[in-house]
């Protein structure tokens, strides 16, 4: 039986399709007011009842945003960023949870401890050090330097293990020993596979938060090589904010997350549905 069957006595009751589409609602209008508002002119934002529907200037307020800071260089830096740190995530991340979910090693429960501890403290605790050691090696004001130090992280090691735990049996993996198979090819062809609905759950936790990231960009980065999140700044900064031109770098800055979610929708709801049915 699925979690979604119905139990005997279980009624979804009149009030189920009105809150569905309440929240829907609720959900998709802040995506949607980010998309019209560029395509109207300032005075919309103050209007009083606001507009609903987009007008004609997203186009004019979209060049406005190349023209006032570099948004095209900001964006394939977010694109290289996100995407660098998405691939070393997944490819580390699920190699450490394979390892602590069916290998056995000395210190194994030691380091476990050590990596969940690490989630317990605070990014910014260690910015500064964090900071001097990319001055150190050269890599201020380079990409590398918000790459690296989010390359692999504690919650995608315990995710991944979590994963592993579920998704790949023992039987499977004694199976593969039985055919000739060592411990980096059951990882490879026989873990792997198993994994991609939680891979593709991590992936898009990943890529949001390495896209969306901006106090590490703002303080290891300058304003010539700036990822979205930073332009975006730059156009919210000054005595006077036009609305317009902040929202349509925002539309912008968008699109890409949107672009993944179509592009791997299928796989991610069906990873963050797993589990869900029952033996």
């Amino acid at each position: 039986m699925t979690a979604f069957s119905r139990t005997p006595g279980e009624h979804s009751g009149p009030l189920r399709y009105p809150f569905l589409l309440l929240a829907l609602f609720v959900s998709a209008f802040p995506v949607y007011w980010t998309f019209m508002i560029p395509s109207r002119t300032n005075d919309a934002v103050g209007q009083l009842p606001p507009p609903f529907l987009p007008g004609g200037h997203f186009f004019e307020n979209a060049a406005r945003v190349f023209d006032t800071v570099n948004f095209g260089k900001a964006l394939l830096n977010s694109l290289i960023v996100a995407g660098s740190i998405t691939v070393s995530t997944l490819l580390f991340c699920s190699a450490a949870g394979f390892a602590f979910a069916k290998l056995t090693f000395r210190g194994h429960g030691a380091l476990l401890l050590t990596v969940i501890a690490t989630m317990m403290v605070p990014m910014q605790l260690g910015i500064i050090p964090l900071y001097l050691e990319m001055q150190e090696f050269g890599w201020a004001n380079h990409l590398v330097a918000v790459i690296l130090p989010t390359a692999v992280t504690a919650f995608g090691v315990v995710f991944m293990r979590q994963n592993v735990l579920q998704a790949v049996p023992d039987e499977l993996l004694d199976a593969g020993r039985m055919d000739g198979c060592g411990t980096l090819r059951l990882y490879w062809h026989v873990a792997l596979p198993a994994l991609r609905p939680g891979l593709a759950v991590l992936g898009l936790l990943t890529f949001m938060q390495a896209w969306n990231d901006f106090m590490w960009p703002l303080i290891v980065l300058n304003s010539e090589n700036p990822t979205v999140q930073v332009a975006l700044s730059t156009l919210a900064a000054g005595h006077y904010r036009d609305n317009t031109l902040v929202l349509a770098g925002t539309a912008l800055g968008t699109l890409p997350v949107l672009v993944v979610f179509a592009l791997f929708g299928r796989q991610i709801i069906g990873g963050i549905m797993e589990g869900a049915v029952k033996g």
